[in-house]
């Protein structure tokens, strides 16, 4: 069975490396197509990339954002199973061998999801109570429960390319809640499939969308729950939790500047 990963990439050449070193470096029984999809980067992103050009496929051209270079991504996929992983985050060691291993003796599983841990930008594991609590939340998947929150993390999620053929791929409209999107309509189509083990690592830094656009982000999850039928339950304990979150998120902010 050949996996497909993508990685869509804009200006990363300070994490970008290290997202390549994570993929590349992964030992299972099967075929990798690594796939990395440029969105015309000035930085040393281009040079980086040279250096793996005989063990990944990539373009740099100018694109419409995140969801279209992704898209891009999945145009030129030819494995069954696919990943996508930004180009600042990155795969524990094992993961492939893990997620391929599930794939082949679940065969109904069209998608799964991991554990995910948060780091900065010096590979240091941060925000070690919001993982807890995420964890928490994943470890049996319910549909109901996703149209609340949104507790799966995109670089733990892969999926088999026929889905995507049923459901579509990413909605570009969409700037920071395209992960979400596809989950719901992932989740309607059919169940996930859970591997409770740390699959990847999200990187938040001061040039991330996370990082930035925090209170955007959920305001665009709020609004796809919506879009996706949340009832009027469903919509009042996302607003909550949103709220919880955030000031989760800010409390952690102002212990960790205080030390």
């Amino acid at each position: 069975m050949k996996i497909s990963v993508i990685t869509p990439s804009y200006n990363q050449g300070l994490f970008i490396e290290r997202t390549i070193s994570s993929i590349l470096g992964q030992e299972f029984d099967g075929e990798m197509e690594y796939l990395v999809i440029d969105g015309g980067s000035i930085d040393t992103t281009l040079e980086i990339l040279e250096k793996y050009r005989a063990r990944l496929s990539f373009v740099s051209e100018k694109d419409e954002g995140l969801a279209d270079a992704v898209n891009k991504g999945l145009d030129m996929a030819t494995g069954e199973i696919v990943g996508w992983l930004n180009s600042d985050d990155l795969y524990r060691p094992g993961t492939i061998a893990q997620v391929m291993d599930y794939f082949e003796k679940n065969p109904e599983c069209m998608w799964l999801y991991g554990k995910c841990r948060i780091i900065n930008q010096k590979n240091r594991e941060i925000y070690k109570n919001v993982t807890r609590y995420k964890n928490l939340l994943l470890r049996r998947y319910s549909y109901s429960r996703l149209l609340t929150e949104n507790y799966i993390s995109q670089p733990a999620v892969f999926f088999r390319r026929s889905l995507i053929d049923e459901v579509g791929k990413l909605n570009t409209e969409l700037r920071y809640a395209m992960d979400y999107d596809l989950w719901l309509r992932f989740g309607k189509r059919t169940p996930a499939g859970v591997i409770p083990v740390y699959l990847s690592d999200f990187r938040r830094h001061p040039g991330s969308l996370s990082e930035n656009y925090t209170g955007q982000q959920f305001e665009e999850q709020y609004a796809v729950a919506v879009a996706h039928g949340a009832n009027k339950r469903q919509r009042a304990l996302h607003r909550f939790n949103v709220k919880k979150i955030l000031w989760g998120y800010k409390v952690l902010s102002s212990l960790s500047s205080s030390r």
